[in-house]
C-alpha cells in the first residue's frame, strides 16, 4: 500500500491520497479542468500502476462542493 500511495502522490493532478479500512485501500483525490484529461489520468496512469487491481471513480457535481 505505502509504494501505491507514493506512486500516486507523484501524479500531478492528485491532489491527496490516504489509506483506508473497508472494501478499498486507497482513497485518492484527483482534480483536472477536463474531463476527457481527467479519464486519461484514470485509466492511463493511476490503472497502469503496478499491484492496482481496480479502480472506483465518483465525480462531484458542479456547483456543490
Amino acid at each position: 500500500e505505502e509504494e501505491i500511495i507514493e506512486n500516486l502522490k507523484h501524479l500531478d493532478s492528485v491532489k491527496e491520497v490516504h489509506g483506508t479500512f473497508g472494501a478499498y485501500d486507497i482513497i485518492a483525490k484527483v482534480e483536472h479542468t477536463e474531463k476527457e484529461k481527467l479519464r486519461e489520468i484514470i485509466i492511463w496512469s493511476i490503472r497502469k500502476i503496478e499491484y492496482i487491481r481496480s479502480t472506483l471513480t465518483l465525480m462531484g457535481i458542479e456547483g456543490q462542493n
